[in-house]
C-alpha cells in the first residue's frame, strides 16, 4: 500500500473516550491499514469482520512475536527473562501451543467454571456490601477489580496477603498508555514477579493444594511436561490474562448501560437478557482494542492487499465487530441482539481459554450490581469517564451514585 500509515492518536482524550469514528473511517476505506499504534509501532489492521475471522485461523500467521520483523517489540519485553516471558501459550504456535493449553485446559471447563458460581456470588455479594451504605463507589477499583482478581487468586491458590502485590507489579508491565514502557520499570515488575511465583512454587511443592498451580507443578515434576521457564511462565499468564479483560468487561459493561439508559431499563425489566448482554458488551466496546496481534510468517494478501512478511497484524476485531457486511445497525447498542458471534474472545486455536470463566463472572458481577445498586447512575458527566488507552479498554475508574442500603 502507497499511502503513509495512519496515527492511531492515544494520546488524545476524545479518541481514547470514543475511537469508533475513526475505526469506522479505517474499515470503509479498505481491508486492510497500516497504522502506527500504542508505543510507537506500525502495524496492520485487518478491519472487516470476514477477513479477520479467516485470519485467526490462517497458519502463515504466527503468535510469537519472535516472527516479527521489528525488533522494538522485543525489546519491549524484559532482557535477561526474554525467553521465559515468550515461554506462554498465547505468544506460542503448535506444537508446543497445544501442549501448553493441553495443561491448563481442565481448569476451565464448562462443568469445572459452573462450580465456580456460588464462590463468585460470594465474593460479589461481600464486595458490595462494603459499598451499598455509602450511596457512591468507583465501581473500578471498588468492584471491578477486586471480583476477578479474587478469582483467578484462588483458582491458582495465590495468598490473600499477596494479591495487592500482584496486580502492581502485573499493571506496570501490561496496563500501559500511548507511551513505550520504560525498559527498566518492566525488568523490576517482572523480576519481583518470578521472584514471587517462584517462591509461590516452591512452596506449593513442598504443600501442594487443590488448585491450578498444584496440578501444574504436578506436570512439571512428574509428567515433565513443562520446563521450569514454562512453568512459570504460564503462572504469570494466568494470573494477569486472567483478570485484565474481565476488569474490563465488568467495568465497562456497566458504563454502557449507564450511557444507554433505555438498554439499561430494558435489562432491569427483563434480567434473563444478562446472557446475551454480555455478548452484546463485548461486541459493541469489548476490553481490547483495535485487536489482537499475530505476525506474518510470510508476504500474505488479504483484500488485494499484501502485507509483508515479519509485519505486525492486528485482527482488528474492535473494528470488525461493528462492520455493517455482518452486524444489522453495529453501532447500536442491542442487548436483545440474537447473531452476535463476535470476535472478542478471538477465533480457533487461540480463542480466550478462559472465556465460560469471564462470561460467568460478567453475568454475576453486572446482574448483581444492577440488582443491589437501585438508582445507580454515574457520579460525573459521560465524557468524564477516563479509559485506558491502548491495547486493552475499559474505564480508569467509574464513579457512581445510588441509594444507599443496608
Amino acid at each position: 500500500m502507497s499511502e503513509r500509515p495512519v496515527l492511531l492518536p492515544y494520546a488524545d482524550p476524545a479518541f481514547v473516550a470514543d475511537p469508533f469514528p475513526l475505526y469506522r473511517q479505517l474499515r470503509e476505506e479498505g481491508p486492510v491499514r497500516r497504522a502506527v499504534i500504542a508505543g510507537g509501532l506500525d502495524a496492520w489492521l485487518v478491519t472487516r469482520y470476514e477477513d479477520g475471522l479467516a485470519a485467526l485461523t490462517d497458519s502463515r500467521f504466527s503468535s510469537d512475536v519472535r516472527d516479527a520483523s521489528d525488533t522494538r517489540l522485543l525489546r519491549q519485553l524484559p532482557e535477561t527473562e526474554r525467553e521465559s516471558v515468550l515461554g506462554n501459550m498465547l505468544r506460542s504456535d503448535p506444537p508446543d501451543h497445544t501442549r501448553l493449553r493441553s495443561l491448563v485446559s481442565k481448569a476451565f471447563t464448562a462443568r469445572r467454571v459452573a462450580g465456580m458460581q456460588s464462590r463468585i456470588q460470594s465474593i460479589t455479594d461481600g464486595l458490595l456490601d462494603a459499598v451499598v451504605p455509602a450511596g457512591h463507589a468507583d465501581l473500578v477499583a471498588d468492584f471491578a477489580l477486586p471480583l476477578p482478581v479474587t478469582v483467578i487468586s484462588e483458582l491458582l491458590g495465590v495468598p490473600v496477603d499477596d494479591r495487592h502485590d500482584f496486580h502492581r507489579w502485573t499493571d506496570r508491565m501490561i496496563m500501559r498508555g500511548s507511551e513505550p514502557p520504560d525498559p527498566a520499570v518492566v525488568n523490576e515488575a517482572w523480576q519481583h514477579m518470578r521472584a514471587y511465583v517462584t517462591e509461590l512454587i516452591q512452596a506449593k511443592r513442598a504443600h501442594p493444594g487443590d488448585d491450578l498451580l498444584s496440578g501444574l507443578i504436578t506436570a512439571r515434576d512428574e509428567e515433565r511436561q513443562l520446563s521450569e521457564d514454562e512453568l512459570i511462565a504460564m503462572v504469570f499468564l494466568l494470573l494477569a490474562a486472567g483478570y485484565i479483560t474481565t476488569v474490563n468487561l465488568i467495568g465497562g459493561g456497566i458504563a454502557i448501560l449507564l450511557a444507554h439508559p433505555d438498554q439499561l431499563d430494558l435489562l432491569r425489566s427483563d434480567p434473563e437478557l444478562l446472557p446475551g448482554a454480555i455478548e452484546e458488551f463485548l461486541r459493541f466496546d469489548g476490553p481490547v482494542s483495535p485487536g489482537i496481534a499475530r505476525f506474518a510468517r510470510e508476504d500474505v494478501e488479504i483484500g488485494g492487499v499484501t502485507i509483508p512478511r515479519g509485519a505486525t497484524v492486528l485482527i482488528a476485531s474492535a473494528i470488525a465487530d461493528r462492520d455493517p457486511a455482518r452486524f444489522t445497525d453495529p453501532d447500536r447498542l442491542d442487548i436483545a441482539r440474537q447473531d452476535n458471534a463476535h470476535l472478542a474472545f478471538g477465533h480457533g486455536i487461540h480463542y480466550c481459554l478462559g472465556a465460560p470463566l469471564a462470561r460467568l463472572e460478567g453475568q454475576i458481577a453486572i446482574g448483581t450490581a444492577l440488582r443491589r445498586l437501585p438508582g445507580l447512575a454515574l457520579a460525573v458527566a459521560p465524557d468524564e469517564i477516563r479509559w485506558r488507552p491502548g491495547g486493552l479498554r475499559g474505564p480508569q475508574t467509574l464513579p457512581v451514585t445510588f441509594t444507599p442500603g443496608g
